[in-house]
């Protein structure tokens, strides 16, 4: 009798105790960054991501947007070796847009007006908040310090394509830059939209409630469109099986604050201690909240479904979002995309604060 009695014990509690301490299979993740640094969003977007037990990084690739791809390079691969995670590998991305100039886009700015945020395109005197912009191959002293990690031998159109074959329906592509290295890759393979789980996409503007001065005058202008328009036109045309987009009108609902920063600094981890010291300046968390919200979509309150495409007319308005839903939308091969529009802004600033604080993800 007792031993049936333990039999039926082992039967029921079991199952029960597998399922409180087995993990959750992670699933399969692609950054595509203009991972500027050191600290900063682009950098804390892809910690979102890598300090996640949900997420498996395949690897990071770089594009050339807030700053020069080449010493963004260098800021990610000093990042990952200070939070401790040099087994994610990084490739090399497209250093220019594929077909906007700098020498164009002063030109655009003589005729239509300046806009605040220029990138690695930018004027130090009219740029704040950022180091000076510099040409291309200029390579600056890192204040973290050099990396001795080098990266992958392999551009990164080709290694988002390789990976993407290597696991095909399973991997999420998340592109928080400019769209160059992901509309080269759609260039290179047919297949390469159709063979993912979908796209997430920090990028376009709609209507933002601000009063920033970025915005106000121009609602539908944002930078990571803007930079590369061809790239953005390109890759929301793509047959994706599903694209998310995190625009400027939710991203600037989302801040870094000085109580994020205090309560992550308090933390000893890796992670924690290179926002302490490098991520000091409170300002709106785009990517990371694209990041988070992959992680975990109950952090979207509101979407809405509408079809996206980029101006290309090279006029006052090239680079801007145009949008349209079911009752106008143009007979043209557009696809629907869920633009987010409202979080759960508590619920992702306790995610964002204890992803910080942790330990690292070992692989």
């Amino acid at each position: 009798m007792l031993k049936s009695l333990l039999a039926l014990f082992v039967m029921v509690a079991l199952p029960h105790a597998l399922s409180v301490t087995s993990p959750t299979t992670p699933r399969l993740i692609l950054i595509d960054e203009d991972g500027s640094g050191p600290g900063g969003s682009n950098q804390m977007a892809i910690m979102t991501l890598l300090q996640s037990p949900q997420a498996k990084v395949l690897g990071i690739t770089m594009v050339s947007g807030d700053a020069w791809e080449p010493e963004e390079l260098k800021h990610t691969l000093r990042m990952l070796e200070l939070i401790h995670r040099t087994d994610v590998p990084v490739a090399p991305g497209a250093l220019f847009p594929l077909v906007r100039t700098r020498q164009e886009t002063m030109l655009w700015q003589r005729l239509y007006g300046t806009v605040a945020w220029l990138g690695a395109w930018g004027d130090a005197a009219q740029q704040t908040g950022s180091a000076p912009m510099h040409a291309p191959e200029m390579m600056p002293a890192q204040t973290e310090g050099e990396p001795t990690t080098p990266p992958l031998p392999e551009d990164a159109a080709h290694f988002l394509i390789r990976q993407v074959h290597a696991h095909p329906h399973q991997v999420t592509i998340y592109a928080a830059g400019p769209l160059t290295n992901i509309a080269l890759a759609l260039s290179i393979d047919p297949e390469f939209a159709t063979l993912t789980q979908g796209i997430v996409i920090m990028g376009g503007s709609l209507n933002p409630n601000t009063n920033d001065p970025e915005f106000t005058t121009n609602p539908r202008h944002e930078f990571n469109f803007w930079f590369d328009p061809e790239a953005a036109h390109i890759t929301l045309r793509a047959h994706w099986p599903r694209i998310d987009l995190t625009t400027v009108d939710i991203s600037i609902k989302a801040s870094f604050t000085q109580a994020m920063l205090d309560q992550i600094a308090a933390s000893p981890q890796p992670a924690a201690q290179y926002i302490a010291h490098y991520s000091q300046r409170r300002y709106y968390l785009w990517d990371e909240l694209a990041a988070a919200a992959w992680l975990d979509p109950a952090i979207i309150t509101a979407e809405r479904r509408l079809y996206l495409d980029v101006d290309l007319s090279h006029g006052a308005g090239y680079g801007d979002t145009l949008a349209w839903d079911e009752t106008n939308k143009p007979e043209r091969d557009l696809q629907l995309v869920h633009v987010q529009t409202d979080l759960d802004l508590p619920r992702f600033t306790h995610m964002f604060v204890q992803l910080m604080q942790a330990p690292p993800q070992h692989p």
